[in-house]
This record gives C-alpha cells, structure tokens and sequence, in this order.
C-alpha cells in the first residue's frame, strides 16, 4: 500500500514542485495539496492520510498550531515538519505535540524521501544542522511550581488559550459554561502566578504540556 501524503504550505510553487518529486515516487500517493490549515482539515476529514508534510510559517497561522487541531479533530496519522527553519522554542513544542520529525527545506531532494520514508516505518527524523544549533532549553523560575498539579481541566483550558481561543470558543469546545471557562483561568492565574493570556501561553511552550491523547485508529 503506498504513503498517503497531505502537504500543507503556503507557497504554491513549493507545492506544485515537491508534488511532482513525491507524485514520480511508486510508493506514495499524494491525496492533497493544501495551502491553508482550513484546506487541510477539510481534506483530513474526506482522506485517510499517513503522513502530513508540514511547514512551519503559515500565511496566518502557524504549523504548532495546526497541529493542536488536527489532533483535536481526530487526526492520528505522523507528522513531519518541512520547514525553512524553527526556532528552539517552537521546536520544542512540535516535538511534544506529537511530531515525527523536522526536515530542513535547504536539504536535498533525495534526503526528503529517506526522511519520509523513515518516519512512514515509525523512525523519527531530525536534522542535524537544526540539533547542532539549538541550545538546550533552560530552566526558568516563572512561579510556575504550581502548573504540576494542575487538574485535567485545568490543562484542558491552558491547551485551548495556546491555540488562541476566546473563552467562549474554550467552552463550546469542552462542553462547559463561559462562567466555568472564566473560574478555570482565574485558578490558573493563581497557580501560575501570572496575569495575562500571553503569559499563559508562555508557560504552555516551555512546560511544553503533553497533548490530549486520542485512542489508536488502525487504517
């Protein structure tokens, strides 16, 4: 059975090109080229896919963050980052959210396809001059002693701040009321020890919080 491929980038030319690298390769199949997350989530939804080839800057968006919700939409298929560049921090994270692997767009054609088809056997996929030059991330005394014990709403509410949700659209997601969405922040206000939602997503990325997992679904 061939590697379904999705890629999502924002440039076409990128697209169209590396479409006619995978399409001449026997044993993949190129089930969409997507030029924005809305696209590739309406495309995840019709398709079965096993790998979605991801770039990192989005016109609007970015890659971390389509991520969030393709998990959040059932998506359970692997991930590989194909990027101009991340930063350590952004890195970090897609590591967490369930990637499997980052490839570097300045790297070979050739090296593309090992990469795809490493991470299609269940390897992963890390370029090494992106591992040479990311400094390992510090530690750093945010008052945060608290986020330990945070409670699985609780983590369900900060997940859905990181993706940039309104509260109204944090309690139409988790099933709950906007006065509910309202105590939950506050209590992470608390614990945390900060004051706003940017600060809270702050401490999402660098406690890199471990995404809601979803039950295993065989092809």
């Amino acid at each position: 059975m061939p590697i379904r491929l999705l890629l999502l980038d924002d440039h076409i030319l990128f697209r169209e090109g590396l479409s006619r690298l995978l399409v001449s390769e026997p044993d993949f199949e190129m089930v969409a080229l997507c030029g924005t997350p809305a696209e590739a989530l309406q495309r995840l939804k019709q398709s079965t896919v096993d790998i979605i080839l991801l770039d990192f800057d989005l016109e609007d968006s970015t890659g971390t963050r389509f991520i969030a919700a393709a998990k959040g939409a059932g998506y359970t298929g692997k991930i590989l980052m194909v990027t101009a560049g991340m930063n350590t921090l952004d890195s970090a994270l897609a590591w967490k959210l369930g990637i499997s692997g980052i490839f570097l767009k300045h790297s070979s054609p050739d090296t593309l396809l090992e990469a795809i088809r490493t991470v299609a056997a269940g390897g992963t996929w890390a370029d090494q001059k992106l591992v040479a030059k990311a400094p390992a991330a510090p530690e750093r005394d945010l008052g945060m002693k608290g986020v330990a014990s945070l409670t699985p709403r609780e983590q369900q509410v900060l997940r859905s701040v990181f993706e940039g949700l309104t509260n109204k659209e944090i309690a139409y997601q988790i099933g709950v009321s906007l006065s509910s969405v309202k105590a939950t922040l506050q209590t992470l206000f608390e614990k945390t020890g900060v004051r706003t939602r940017g600060q809270l997503v702050r401490i999402a990325i660098e406690r890199s919080l471990e995404p809601e997992r979803h039950p295993h679904q065989p092809h």
